[in-house]
């Protein structure tokens, strides 16, 4: 069921909301939001249940569409561009959805991408993601798969280079690459041929990311772990305590090796030697001596 046109009033109404809207709903495209040309696409609108209406409607188009749905079974260029839907509540309306972006692949022919310096890359390294194409195109779109929305959107011409710094294995996967114009960002390339991007050692990739918790295994291999850290820190005390007896060992036996010059050093000088006295002399060698019998 296609859109249909809104309907021009000769008078200018307005709506009178409440303070308080109900919550907005969402919009969803089903399988995805890049739908090749021919192929089928659905929109659907989710809120809560028991509503009494939902509208939904193409921006930029004057057209909308009564029912929570829309579907598209073989997707045109016109069809792309963006949407948005909202519900109404008895006389109350939410608020509008987040927009949508219906994007048409397979307009241009594909570009190439390629990986530099190797689509194999070791945990903590580098590598670049290059997005070329024949075509003048300003835009380029790089998804991984699995993922909802596109990687980046760098703007140059002819190519773009999407690095990725200090690699980890959440980075492996498959990527595709897209190109476009600015004047119409909604008419996309096909997709190029996938890349498929290793990291060589990584224990997981991100579709294989471990959730559960760790085994029995794992759980031994960490104790054991433990176990070797603990021995050598004591390894390493045993010797630090070795090395500390033997230089005390050493400090002691040299100054034990140095204590009998130590006692010469300290011994007490000798006794200051007494004066002769002259032989043959009585008067003790004093020169003005009294000497009996003798007169001047």
């Amino acid at each position: 069921m296609g859109l249909l046109p809104v309907p021009s009033l000769g008078c200018s109404c307005t709506r009178h909301r409440p303070t308080g809207h109900p919550p907005k709903p969402s919009l969803r495209a089903l399988p995805s939001s890049l739908v090749p040309l021919e192929r089928q696409v659905t929109l659907r609108c989710e809120g809560p249940p028991g509503m009494d209406l939902y509208r939904l409607e193409k921006l930029d188009s004057r057209k909308y569409e009564d029912q929570h749905f829309l579907f598209i079974s073989a997707m045109k260029r016109n069809d792309a561009g963006r949407y948005r839907c909202s519900y109404q509540n008895g006389t109350r309306w939410s608020l509008p959805s987040d927009d949508l972006e219906l994007i048409a692949t397979g307009v241009y022919s594909k570009p190439s991408l390629s990986a530099h310096p190797s689509p194999a890359v070791s945990p903590g390294g580098d590598v670049t993601l290059q997005c070329q194409t024949q075509y003048g195109f300003d835009r380029f779109a790089l998804y991984k798969e699995g993922d909802t929305g596109p990687f980046r959107r760098p703007e140059r011409w002819y190519q773009a280079n999407f690095p990725i710094i200090t690699v980890t294995a959440a980075h492996s996967g498959t990527y595709r690459c897209y190109s476009f114009s600015s004047n119409s960002p909604y008419l996309w390339s096909a997709p190029s041929d996938p890349l498929v991007l290793t990291v060589t050692g990584a224990s997981a990739t991100p579709s294989h990311l471990p959730t559960e918790a760790p085994s029995r295994m794992t759980g031994l291999i960490d104790q054991d772990y433990t176990t070797q850290n603990l021995v050598r820190m004591c390894l390493g005390a045993l010797i630090l305590v070795l090395m500390v007896g033997f230089l005390v060992e050493a400090w002691y036996s040299q100054k034990k090796a140095l204590s009998p010059r130590g006692r010469a050093v300290q011994r007490p000088l000798p006794p200051i030697p007494q004066a002769q006295k002259s032989v043959g002399r009585q008067d003790g060698g004093r020169p003005d001596a009294y000497k009996p019998g003798r007169h001047p």
